[in-house]
């Protein structure tokens, strides 16, 4: 029996254990029945961003963003590409910096969009500024080593 892996859900949020061996069989939420690892990006809050990047086997990409903000919003549709290229191997989630104060103090938000890679609710790796997704994916190989 192969050790099953907690996945958050990045449509309703909830964790969900699933045997590494069931990964290539697509697996869905066990409360909301959406796809766990299609590359969809979950949107994070104060309250929803700590579990999702502690918990979660999976390492964890979060981009801080905002509305307002051109580079951001430039960005968004790479951030999106990325993600269903890194389904399955990777958690893709987006933070709105104007919705969650908190989080963007409490990890020093200072220019936006940032983007920070964690691995068990550890920070592993911090980059500023948009990227295309072959960016995104370049950067993420180099920090998934």
């Amino acid at each position: 029996m192969t050790d099953p892996l907690h996945i958050f859900c990045p449509h309703c949020h909830k964790p969900n254990r699933v045997p590494s061996s069931r990964l290539a069989d697509h697996p869905n939420c066990g409360a909301c029945k959406q796809p766990l690892l299609a590359g969809d990006v979950a949107e994070l809050s104060d309250s929803s961003l700590p579990a999702f990047t502690a918990k979660s086997d999976l390492p964890v990409l979060v981009d801080f963003w905002a509305t307002w903000c051109g580079p951001c919003k430039t960005m968004a549709p790479e951030f999106r590409k990325a993600a269903k290229q890194w389904g399955g191997t990777v958690a893709f989630a987006k933070v709105d910096t104007e919705k969650a104060p908190q989080a963007s103090s409490r990890f020093g938000i200072r220019s936006i969009p940032t983007l920070i890679l964690f691995r068990q609710g550890k920070e592993v790796g911090r980059q500023s500024g948009a990227m295309s997704a072959a960016q995104l994916n370049s950067w993420l190989e180099q920090h998934l080593k």
